[in-house]
């Protein structure tokens, strides 16, 4: 158990902005004082980026818990779900739009940039944004 430790997630935030910057997504701040502590802000359209690690936010894809102290691991994963979804109430409460993107999801690039794209497009009211079905 001791050898798992989080080291917060700079580098999934960082591969983030790198796309962001790649497909010329703006107005975007980090380390923003918000419940929850979102890992992107766009203040003017009320946007909220997460990036959540697949073991830590518990990826139905990719969480592997670990044989040592089970019951500790899915209780821990659990209270951690539980916590995401009050964030995005509270927040969504607050008038703000929750983006959650799994640490997975940034092996597509493309595929992140428009679901972002068309967050901030809807927030717009721009007519070229996508339809909700």
């Amino acid at each position: 158990m001791a050898a798992i430790r989080s080291t917060g997630n700079r580098t999934t935030e960082l591969r983030l902005a790198a796309i962001f910057h790649a497909h010329g997504i703006t107005g975007w701040r980090r380390h923003q004082r918000l419940p929850g502590k979102p890992d992107f802000v766009f203040r003017r359209q009320r946007l909220a980026v997460f990036v959540d690690g697949c073991f830590w936010h518990g990826c139905a894809r990719h969480l592997r818990v670990p044989r040592d102290n089970r019951p500790y691991w899915k209780h821990k994963i659990a209270r951690n779900l539980q916590r995401d979804r009050q964030t995005n109430r509270h927040l969504r409460r607050a008038g703000w739009r929750v983006v959650r993107i799994w640490e997975h999801a940034l092996r597509s690039p493309d595929l992140v940039a428009r679901r972002i794209a068309a967050n901030l497009a809807i927030e717009r009211g721009c007519k070229d944004a996508p339809k909700r079905s």
